[in-house]
């Protein structure tokens, strides 16, 4: 399913996105090294082992750009202008190396565009689950989309 245009949402409309996603170590090793994190939570199992959660934590960029990921193809695909902005990430849960992490999106808040008249902004509420139903991450996107035929 391709993206939607701003005027083909609906305040309350929701998602469950079809792509579910297990992490891996590699993919852990690489954000952290790609974005110079040197925290030992997310690299050195003897570190993560001694702490509350007892192996590695995987990284939450990772987590919070897998759980927007997962939503592009349903949500923004080809409609999207611009993302004004994320607010309210949260992590209420660890994930870790194995975890199979799923997404799902609702639409909160729907604003036509003052300085674009052919867009409007959607606001989208997306979560992401891992294999047990817990939340391991939230927040709200700000997206601008093109309207259909504009």
């Amino acid at each position: 399913m391709a993206g939607r245009f701003f005027d083909q949402w609906k305040v309350g409309d929701r998602i469950a996105h079809e792509i579910h996603r297990t992490v891996t170590e590699t993919d852990n090793l690489i954000i952290s090294t790609l974005t110079h994190n040197p925290q030992p939570l997310h690299l050195d199992t003897e570190y993560a082992s001694a702490t509350e959660f007892g192996r590695i934590v995987v990284n939450g960029t990772f987590t919070f750009a897998l759980m927007v990921g997962l939503s592009v193809g349903d949500t923004t695909l080809g409609t999207l202008v611009a993302n004004l902005g994320y607010d309210k990430v949260t992590m209420p849960k660890p994930v870790f190396i194995g975890d199979t992490l799923r997404a799902e999106t609702e639409v909160v808040e729907l604003k036509s565009s003052k300085s674009r008249p052919n867009a409007g902004i959607v606001t989208f509420q997306h979560r992401a689950l891992n294999q047990r139903e817990e939340i391991v991450c939230q927040c709200l996107r700000m997206a601008l989309l093109k309207r259909s035929g504009g």
